[in-house]
């Protein structure tokens, strides 16, 4: 048991995902897993264990943003000896090349988080993602025919941006959609030295003005999960 996570040794899987919302956490293990048990709902923050073909899996709330998320990955990380993180969450998309549903495999995370500021004192650190994870999420979205980006995201500290011109500098460089959580994932699995991955359905096409409802974004999203669980089973655990 850790400060925020009620689990017991051995309650969690060494494979997690990971989606912000704790009422997708359970919407995943009553829909993909087998026999899934709660073994968390310190705060809310509902936290799962069952088994997809036969291997086990956990499926745990992190919250929304950087900081929230940085509190369950160190905890899974040094509690409960996880070692493969993969994120499914939503999106807002920055390009018109992708629409409501669609996927996004982060490759790497920019951010504008003062965590990632104070932690490197001014360095610029590159947060991606596990190359094999990677390889392994792309191929599943396309065996699966399932419309699909891989490149790079930001991670923004704030979900209402007082500065739309910076996300249009972004979009110049190639970034593909904003979210809130990737790069302290990311960041936190290159220091314990984890395989870590975030997957993100499109819930808002920022160009457009297109979105989808509130219980689309909880519960609607199955193509990114799917994709997740194969990558994760096709990449091998450390022995």
């Amino acid at each position: 048991m850790s400060t925020h996570i009620a689990a017991d040794a051995g309650q969690v899987a060494p494979r997690i995902l990971l989606p912000g919302d704790p009422l997708r956490a359970k919407w995943i293990a009553e829909n993909f897993l087998e026999g899934a048990e709660l073994y968390n709902d310190v705060r809310g923050m509902l936290g799962f264990t069952g088994t997809f073909r036969g291997e086990r899996v956990s499926v745990q709330g992190t919250g929304m943003g950087q900081p929230s998320l940085s509190i369950y990955v160190n905890e899974l990380i040094s509690e409960y000896a996880v070692q493969q993180l993969v994120r499914v969450g939503s999106c807002g998309a920055l390009t018109e090349r992708l629409a409501l549903r669609d996927v996004v495999i982060a490759q790497a995370a920019a951010t504008d988080s003062s965590m990632n500021h104070h932690r490197f004192q001014g360095f610029q650190y590159p947060a991606t993602a596990d190359f094999t994870l990677l390889r392994q999420a792309a191929e599943a979205a396309e065996k699966a025919q399932v419309k699909h980006l891989v490149g790079s995201i930001f991670s923004s500290d704030s979900f209402y941006h007082d500065r739309s011109d910076l996300t249009d500098t972004l979009v110049d460089f190639g970034v593909l959609a904003v979210e809130m959580e990737a790069a302290e994932l990311y960041t936190l699995a290159a220091k314990h030295n984890r395989a870590a991955l975030a997957i993100c359905t499109v819930s808002d096409q920022i160009v457009t003005g297109a979105e989808t409802s509130a219980q689309e974004r909880e519960q609607s999203f199955g193509a990114m999960v799917t994709i997740a669980l194969d990558a994760m089973l096709s990449t091998p655990l450390p022995r």
